[in-house]
C-alpha cells in the first residue's frame, strides 16, 4: 500500500495508530480481550487503507502539509495550526464520516482534540487526517 509509505514518512504506523485509538479507549473488556480487540482494529485499519478513498484524502493531507510547510509567506505563514486554518478539519470530518457516519465524525472531534499518541506528533493535516482514520475505525469497531 502506497499510503502507508506515506504514513511512514510522517512517523505513523499502524502499531501507532491502534495505540492511539486504544488511548482513549474507555470500555469494558469482559466479552473480548484487548488484544483480540486491538488486533481486529489493526484489520479495519489495513482495509481502509486500501479503500482509494480513505488512502486519497491522506494523500492530499500529506501533500498540503508538505505545500505548507515549504511556503514561508502568504497564507501559509506557519507550519503549525492555526485557529483560521479549516481545511484540516475538513478532511479530517470527510474520513470519520465516510468511515463510520455521524457517530465516527463525534468521535473524531474527541480524538482532534485530545490527540493521543501519534496524532500529538503531526501537522496540521495529517492530525486530522490520521486521527479521522483512528476514530472512525474505532467507531466501527464497537458498533453493534
Amino acid at each position: 500500500m502506497d499510503v502507508l509509505r506515506t504514513l511512514k514518512r510522517h512517523g505513523v504506523d499502524l502499531d501507532s495508530m491502534v495505540e492511539a485509538g486504544f488511548a482513549l479507549y474507555a470500555g469494558d473488556v469482559k466479552d473480548r480481550p484487548i488484544q483480540q480487540l486491538k488486533s481486529r482494529h489493526r484489520e479495519m485499519l489495513t482495509a481502509y487503507l486500501e479503500d482509494p478513498n480513505v488512502a486519497l484524502l491522506i494523500e492530499a493531507a500529506s501533500h498540503l502539509d508538505e505545500l505548507v510547510k515549504s511556503k514561508s509567506n502568504g497564507i501559509f505563514q506557519t507550519s503549525k495550526d492555526p485557529s483560521a486554518l479549516v481545511a484540516d478539519e475538513l478532511i479530517g470530518m470527510s474520513i470519520a464520516e465516510y468511515i463510520a457516519g455521524k457517530r465516527g465524525l463525534f468521535n473524531y472531534v474527541r480524538y482532534d482534540r485530545e490527540k493521543p499518541g501519534v496524532l500529538g506528533k503531526l501537522p496540521p493535516f495529517m492530525d486530522d487526517a490520521v486521527g479521522a482514520l483512528v476514530a472512525g475505525t474505532m467507531t466501527r469497531l464497537f458498533e453493534g
